[in-house]
């Protein structure tokens, strides 16, 4: 108590001048006591021997930096201030004590088809036309070939679909593009694999059908003259395709009523979507129909054409059997 700067300086001094024949040993183990970074340790040569000379400035050169690099571990929290020894066991780097990823986790999503967008684009170049940039009849005609498919072909249809196609007889690059994006293809052989499988899942899934013969009228107007009702023989052609692999019982007779009907030019848009609703109601038996619900006018003179018809053949048969 009481004492100034100068006497633990002197005092320093002396503790100083009592240790010039320190070991080297014991140097070096009060360095990696506190633990000195390797740079500043290496700032002075550690294999040299002290020269006899100079051994009170390379002592105290030492015994300073010990002190330095003291101060400057308890500046970062690590040490309480005190000359508190520190455990020679250097702790394992913060990496190592990670868990190492199980295989199955640093494989998900290899399972998953790359797919190249630059070879969409050449797959779409190798088949539009040279005047636009679209794939008009001609070369969706090359498509089909390549693709071992007819024009009128059901799946045909299914690729438009996916396409999000706005019109018939053309495919823009952004419909291409983006449509075999989302169906995970960029070739030939994977857009043949992709609409079987496409074609499989329809004939089960009423949802998707669903989508897709919504899809099959806007498809079949001509956005350019911006139609809005289905001129009849496109509707029939159209429907004939879209129920290839669910034809309901009810649809020949349907079609060959619209196609006998002259006067009847086109199919609306509440038509068209209410005939699925049809099909299912009335089965092959149209004796359940009721014209007193909200049908289309069309379906009710198609149901009184049927009546008609059938009173007509059992007329017949009548006069047949009394002759």
């Amino acid at each position: 108590m009481g004492q100034c700067l100068s006497c633990f300086k002197n005092q320093a001094n002396a503790d100083i001048s009592t240790s010039s024949h320190r070991k080297k040993d014991e140097l070096t183990e009060i360095v990696t006591t506190h633990q000195v970074p390797a740079i500043m340790v290496s700032d002075y040569p550690q294999q040299e021997p002290l020269l006899q000379d100079n051994e009170h400035s390379i002592v105290s050169y030492k015994n300073n930096a010990v002190l330095q690099n003291a101060n400057t571990v308890n500046s970062y929290g690590d040490c309480s201030g005190d000359t508190q020894r520190i455990s020679d066991k250097t702790p394992k780097p913060f990496y190592q004590k990670l868990p190492s990823i199980p295989r199955t986790m640093s494989s998900l999503g290899s399972s998953e088809p790359r797919i190249s967008e630059s070879k969409i684009n050449q797959l779409y170049d190798q088949y539009k036309d040279s005047l636009e940039d679209a794939i008009l009849a001609e070369g969706i005609e090359n498509l089909c070939n390549d693709l071992q498919l007819n024009p009128d072909d059901f799946k045909v249809l299914v690729l438009a679909w996916k396409l999000n196609a706005s019109q018939m007889c053309r495919f823009t690059r952004p419909e291409f593009l983006q449509g075999l994006k989302n169906m995970k293809t960029d070739s030939i052989k994977n857009i043949q694999q992709k609409l079987n499988e496409i074609t499989c899942e329809l004939k089960t899934d009423s949802e998707q059908f669903k989508d897709l013969y919504r899809f099959t009228f806007k498809f079949g107007l001509d956005v350019s003259s911006g139609q809005r009702i289905l001129p009849a023989d496109i509707a029939i052609v159209l429907w004939r395709l879209v129920f290839t692999n669910n034809e309901p019982p009810i649809l020949n007779r349907w079609l060959s009523y619209l196609e006998k009907n002259s006067h009847i030019r086109g199919v609306p848009k509440d038509t068209w979507y209410m005939f699925l609703n049809f099909c299912e109601f009335v089965g092959d038996d149209l004796s359940s129909y009721d014209d007193t619900e909200a049908w289309p006018s069309l379906f009710d003179d198609f149901v009184e054409y049927e009546n008609d018809q059938m009173n007509q053949n059992v007329t017949k048969n009548n006069m047949k059997i009394q002759d």
